[in-house]
C-alpha cells in the first residue's frame, strides 16, 4: 500500500501561515524559507507552498517512482516527478530511496 507523504496548498505568505498552524495547531516546522514550509503532524506533513513555485499536490512515496517519467532532484534532496490523475489533479510521485537522508543529516521532506 502507498504512504501519502504530504499535501500541497497554496499560500500567498508563508511565514503567515506558518504562525497561523503554530498557533491554532499542534505541529513541528521540519522545514521553512520564502517559498515553501514543510509542517510534520503525527500521521503526515503538511506543505505550505507559494503560487509559480509547486502546484497544490498530493505526494506519495513509491520504490518505483521513476518509471512515472524523469525524477528531479529537489533542494531537500528528495527525488520526485510531478504528474495529473485522471480528472487533472497533481500527485507528486517521491521516490523512497531519497526519503533517506545522509548519515548525519535530517530529512526536510519536499
Amino acid at each position: 500500500m502507498d504512504v501519502i507523504h504530504h499535501l500541497a496548498i497554496p499560500t500567498g505568505d508563508v511565514a503567515a501561515s506558518v504562525r497561523w498552524y503554530r498557533e491554532h495547531t499542534d505541529c513541528t516546522v521540519d522545514y521553512q524559507d520564502a517559498t515553501w514550509a514543510l509542517l510534520g503532524f503525527s500521521n503526515i506533513k503538511l506543505a505550505l507552498v507559494t503560487p509559480g513555485q509547486h502546484p497544490p499536490h498530493l505526494a506519495i512515496v513509491r520504490e518505483d517512482a521513476g518509471r512515472f517519467g524523469p525524477l528531479t532532484r529537489h533542494r531537500d534532496g528528495t527525488r520526485s516527478v510531478y504528474i495529473e490523475d485522471s480528472a487533472g489533479n497533481t500527485i507528486e510521485v517521491m521516490e523512497a530511496a531519497s526519503l533517506t537522508p545522509p548519515a548525519g543529516q535530517t530529512p526536510s521532506g519536499q
